[in-house]
């Protein structure tokens, strides 16, 4: 295609010192996705990671399993390449941060640093572990909080109550590693000069590289004046050496975002044709992402930039940064077991599911993404299955019952067009990472293919003599949305995209093959793409994660106690019949018919709908309601339903509710109340 772009991005690297989780995938599928739509559309983009391996964590872990560093960490790769494929996460090349081109390149960055001036040394009074000869970062000291007394502390902040101190500040401080008691010490540390370059950062971080929140924040810290960056460590440490200073390394942080580099380094020498100066030289008019977690964008906005500018090297296109995955709306947890490793959960439950439901929560935002167990169970099954996947399953069986081969044309070219002509839109979404956006449009379009095949009904109008004709029309109509919608999805759904090849026996999915319908083509047997999620399994898998943690402990996972039990029995349990009320009660509810004009999402709510409702005498009121998971704003639009018309107004997150739809059922099927279409808005009901 023309206006080819040469795209490199790369997320954060994963530490070399324990699995990959749920929280580690969310920025590796965000990654995944964005790649697979720039190909799509015929770009070249590569997409490069690391395993980031030094550091005094590494090296004591390595200590305690009885190897060394080198074969800890080989074994770790092997544990993280593995997950990221099963996830169908695919990287140009996955690389280490201790490799050869890691350490040209860390030297020759620093070396340019130094010539530079940008480099100053001066003693440092630290921690020191006696027993291991060890200086002893904040992490490795505990102690009894300061300020509120609260025992085995880390040295730096207090979890119970938050505060932050020096580790001197701790009240019988220990070394976390050996127990002893830390000293103090002196030793000659080596800093970058950050402040050099606060200018360039102003100009830089307000360039349209950062989030708008994120360069806000940053306008803080270089407002309030930047700090000398410590860029070294003393020995022993896992790492490489300071060139010229013996028993002196270069901090984790330096060289870990320099893997980026080396990464590509390496694919570049066992590429033909790819250029590593193309890539990262001053002035490239080539694409540089790095997507990236917002706990480490100090690193990447600040550090990173200064060194890549001392060095002669070009910045990065865009930093994005994104937030935190919470499970059930809190912090992912090891006794709830919902600190669930990519692993268990693949053991219990496809990837293409988890896939899918970051794409529905992700946007361009720094917000949080909360994995809701349930609604993760519910959005899987009423997206992918009862919308999307349903559209072949209801439609194909009666191409094959004919000789498997599509109509010659579509029964409503204008629909299709339409299906064709949303993918600019939609292509925009994936483009700018608004994935939740583009997932309500695909769904909505599913909605509509679903509504015509319910319309037109194949599976009555076969029985009918002399149909033959329509029926083929209607199915080739509806299996041609369905190769536009698996088309739109493939980024997000790679397996059931190359299962779609198969069946509707095409060679690829490119967005540029989707305004050209298939025609007097043969298709391949349908065969089951998607399955649906059991709550239960949901369930066995936060067992299995409780089990992880328990293994990881050297002990048993723990019961449910008896108490916890009863307490979610009396939870679930009907709680038998509800009071009996007086007539006089029931008179007070005021009942009308309300229709609704207007229907739309509400962006940042998971379940909420809002809806503009008629309520006769030339008055409308505003409803949210949590019906999201079950209706698309579309559906709604123009129905009567039954309205609470004398509810109180409550004041939501969201704006103002001024009353309640009804409906019937409970989270996993429900149903909204309607009226008859003839009722007037505003029509009492008694």
């Amino acid at each position: 295609m023309s206006n080819t772009r040469s795209i490199l991005i790369t997320s954060a690297l994963p530490y070399a010192n324990g699995p990959i989780h749920l929280g580690h995938m969310l920025e590796h599928i965000q990654t995944d996705v964005w790649v697979r739509f720039q190909k799509s559309r015929g770009h070249q983009c590569i997409a490069v990671c690391a395993d980031d391996t030094h550091g005094t964590a590494v090296m004591l872990r390595a200590e305690k399993e009885n190897k060394t560093p080198e074969e800890l960490i080989a074994g770790i790769s092997e544990e993280h390449q593995k997950d990221f494929r099963d996830f169908q996460v695919e990287y140009d090349n996955y690389y280490s941060t201790h490799s050869e081109e890691n350490k040209t390149l860390s030297h020759y960055i620093y070396n340019q640093c130094k010539e530079k001036g940008h480099i100053a040394s001066r003693s440092i009074k630290q921690a020191f572990d006696p027993e291991k000869n060890l200086f002893l970062a904040d992490r490795f000291i505990k102690g009894t909080c300061p300020k509120c007394k609260a025992e085995d502390q880390y040295g730096d902040n207090c979890e119970v109550c938050s505060a932050t101190y020096a580790p001197a500040d701790l009240i019988n401080p220990k070394s976390a590693i050996s127990g002893a008691t830390p000293i103090e010490k002196e030793s000659e540390h080596f800093f970058f000069k950050l402040p050099d370059f606060t200018g360039m950062l102003k100009t830089w971080t307000r360039s349209g590289a950062l989030q708008d929140s994120v360069a806000n924040k940053l306008a803080e810290w270089l407002d309030s004046g930047l700090q000398e960056w410590d860029i070294s460590r003393d020995a022993p440490y896992f790492g490489f050496e300071i060139p010229g200073e013996p028993g002196k390394y270069f901090y984790v942080w330096l060289d870990a975002p320099i893997g980026y580099m080396s990464s590509f380094k390496n694919l570049c020498d066992r590429t033909e044709g790819l250029e590593f100066d193309t890539f990262w030289k001053e002035g490239s008019d080539t694409e540089l992402y790095h997507n990236i977690g917002k706990d480490i964008i100090n690193f990447h906005a600040l550090f990173w930039p200064a060194m890549l500018e001392c060095a002669g090297f070009r910045k990065p296109t865009g930093v994005w940064a994104h937030g935190y995955v919470t499970v059930n709306g809190e912090k992912m947890s090891k006794s709830r077991g919902t600190f669930i490793k990519a692993e268990t959960y693949l053991k219990h439950l496809p990837a293409q599911a988890l896939r899918y439901y970051y794409a529905a929560k992700l946007n361009s935002t720094v917000g949080d993404l909360d994995l809701n167990l349930d609604d993760f169970v519910q959005r899987v099954n009423s997206d992918l299955v009862n919308k999307f996947v349903n559209i072949a399953s209801r439609t194909a069986k009666f191409i094959q019952n004919g000789a498997g081969v599509l109509s010659a044309q579509l029964d409503d070219q204008e629909m299709y067009d339409n299906f064709v002509a949303k993918g600019d839109e939609i292509a925009d979404l994936y483009e700018r990472r608004e994935f939740s956006q583009a997932m309500r449009e695909i769904m909505a379009l599913a909605d509509i293919a679903n509504a015509y095949i319910h319309e037109n009904a194949p599976w009555q109008l076969v029985k009918t003599e002399g149909s033959e004709e329509k029926v083929q029309a209607v199915c080739t109509q509806a299996l041609n949305m369905f190769k536009v919608l698996i088309t739109y999805l493939s980024p997000v759904l790679p397996e059931t995209a190359q299962d779609s090849i198969e069946f509707l026996n095409v060679e690829n999915l490119n967005w540029d093959t989707v305004a050209t319908p298939l025609l007097s083509h043969k298709i391949n047997e349908f065969k089951p793409m998607i399955n649906r999620i059991d709550g239960k399994t949901v369930a066995k898998l936060v067992e299995a994660s409780k089990e992880d943690v328990a293994a990881e402990l050297g002990k048993k996972p723990e019961k449910e106690s008896n108490k916890d039990k009863a307490s979610k029995k009396s939870k679930k349990k009907d709680m038998g019949p509800p009071a009996v009320i007086e007539f006089d009660d029931f008179a007070k509810i005021d009942l009308r018919v309300a229709k609704v004009i207007e229907a739309n999402h509400v962006e940042g709510a998971d379940k909420l709908l809002q809806l503009t409702l008629d309520v006769g005498e030339e008055k409308t009121k505003n409803v949210f309601s949590g019906i999201k998971s079950h209706y698309q704003p579309e559906e709604l639009v123009g129905k009567n339903l039954v309205f609470v018309y004398n509810l109180a107004p409550r004041k939501m997150k969201f704006g103002m509710s001024e009353g309640m739809v009804l409906a019937a059922g409970e989270k996993k099927d429900l149903w909204i109340l309607e009226s008859n279409e003839d009722a007037k808005p505003g029509t009492k009901i008694s």
